[in-house]
């Protein structure tokens, strides 16, 4: 290798032509480092399609490199043994390189900031770091924000962005006269059911992605899933169709049926857009101008568009400060001390409960669920049990296709664990099988009912409810959004609590490993 003024490192999840690492960059002194390393789909249990999304878009991202003469030192896996760990890999690379300067932008994970920190400074080569342009908003953005306040709300943060960027927004006022409108968004499919089922990403597999995907059903054998569904967008310009055909399509109607679920319909209204934004082959701010210009051309509605910016410019932007805020101690809290493992059956499905069969089945298949499905269905269960909220991290980080830490540990810690005793949600995420009965027909299908607390028939979403109400009754006293769901223990005996608590513990006791923390 010839000697390179600047190397620009490129991650799996920044594939974006107008990254920040490219800012100065010489076509004739500088160079592109990417590289494939077992470590990252290894070091959680990956599922498959999660392998071949992030080696497919990253193949088809180093071609369009070098399409632009830009030179690229690539690794695939296979080309080198040393290819275990990216910080081995670069290692190998900067002492035959001898760059002057290492250039990044800042990463997803705060694991892999901190060694690429480690491997400059034991090599002796600056390292700059830049901020990620892909964002609304920065770290310290958010930073400043929460200086001063008691508590850091998602709705708050998200209003300031709606106006600093003018989002929706008509004289300084927001669009539609109302900066939320959840309560339009909380619609069911009644019993009739969707009435235009969404049948799922559907892009070609070009050589490119058919050589990985026999790459990884090879060298990843055992790992969970099937790759037989694999149609996810790899490259800028299947993003941009996915966008255009969610807008034109499902926009109109997403809002309404966001929250709704349905048997044997994976995909409903979702955008199915989270692994495009992730892995940066779309820049949120085009995601929103084209929903918000769906709006102001009539034709979508104000509630569905409200609804679907507000998880980009809201809750995305907004739990990427808190990781950043955080992180690394964020990793380990545990605010309700839940210790139980993680139930088997997420990692193969094999299960009677409906919901969870539903939930884990499809994301076995496509490495995907839709976010109440995430929530209120594997979340939910997870967090009633008392599963130690960083084992569920895990699963979520290992078995989802749009995963990376930065988005998936708040969200799944913080939202839907409570790990982090309020940080993030003002409130544990926590309902009976009633929940799940009015969001789908899932229960129609299960030998449990939803409204049985104890018995043969109980639902243990229902059981498990009532007993994290009595198990963490004086925390949860002191929460006033908890206190209506605290109170109706008060109408409970002595003899139905004790029968609760001891279906919720013969509950526990069903086998239940938690498998492959590698």
């Amino acid at each position: 290798m010839k000697s390179t003024r600047h190397l620009h490192i490129v991650f799996g999840d920044q594939l974006d032509h107008q990254s920040a690492v490219f800012d100065g960059f010489d076509l004739k002194e500088d160079a592109v480092w990417m590289a494939e390393v077992d470590y990252e789909a290894k070091h959680v249990w990956s599922h498959k399609q999660r392998i071949a999304l992030f080696l497919s878009a990253m193949r088809h991202f180093r071609d369009e490199l070098r399409e632009k003469a830009i030179q690229v030192i690539y690794t695939e896996l296979g080309d080198s043994q040393q290819t275990d760990k990216f910080s081995t890999r670069l290692q190998l690379d900067l002492r035959a390189l001898s760059p002057a300067r290492v250039i990044v932008v800042r990463p997803g994970e705060w694991r892999v900031l901190q060694g690429l920190k480690k491997i400059c400074r034991e090599e002796g080569i600056e390292l700059e770091l830049r901020e990620d342009t892909h964002f609304y908003t920065t770290p310290q953005d958010f930073v400043e924000h929460a200086k001063g306040r008691k508590a850091v709300r998602m709705e708050y943060f998200y209003r300031e962005q709606r106006k600093r960027f003018n989002v929706l927004m008509d004289d300084g006022k927001p669009a539609g006269g109302d900066w939320n409108f959840d309560k339009d968004n909380r619609g069911n499919f009644g019993k009739e059911g969707p009435e235009a089922p969404n049948t799922g990403p559907s892009h070609r597999q070009d050589a490119i992605t058919q050589a990985v995907l026999e790459l990884v059903e090879a060298r990843f054998a055992n790992h969970p899933g099937s790759l037989q569904s694999f149609a996810w967008a790899v490259t800028r310009e299947e993003a941009k169709r996915d966008l255009e055909k969610f807008i034109r399509e499902r926009l109109p109607t997403f809002g309404h049926y966001q929250d709704a679920m349905w048997t044997d319909e994976p995909w409903l209204y979702h955008s199915l857009l989270s692994t495009s934004l992730n892995l940066k082959l779309l820049h949120p701010r085009e995601v929103v101008d084209a929903a918000e210009q769906a709006y102001r051309e009539g034709h979508a509605p104000i509630a569905a568009v409200e609804g679907f910016i507000r998880q980009i410019l809201g809750w995305r932007e907004y739990v990427r400060g808190i990781y950043w805020a955080h992180m690394p101690e964020y990793l380990d809290r545990n605010a309700m001390g839940a210790k139980e493992p993680l139930p088997d059956f997420y990692w193969t499905g094999e299960t009677d409960l409906a919901c969870l069969k539903q939930a884990i089945g499809q994301t076995l298949e496509h490495g995907y669920a839709h976010h109440i499905q995430r929530l209120m269905v594997t979340g939910l269960y997870a967090l009633l049990l008392g599963v130690d909220p960083k084992k569920l991290h895990e699963w979520y980080l290992a078995i989802y296709v749009d995963a990376v830490e930065w988005v998936e540990l708040p969200n799944t810690l913080g939202m839907s664990q409570y790990g982090d005793g309020g940080l993030m949600a003002s409130k544990p995420y926590i309902a009976t099988g009633s929940y799940i009965h009015k969001m789908s027909n899932y229960c129609k299908h299960c030998p449990k009912n939803p409204k049985e607390k104890t018995g043969d028939q109980a639902c243990p979403f229902t059981t498990l409810y009532w007993d994290y109400l009595i198990r963490h009754e004086d925390t949860l006293r002191g929460n006033h959004r908890m206190s209506l769901q605290v109170r109706n223990l008060d109408r409970l005996g002595e003899g139905e609590r004790a029968a609760i608590v001891k279906a919720a513990n013969a509950i526990r006791k069903m086998p239940a490993v938690c498998y492959h923390s590698v």
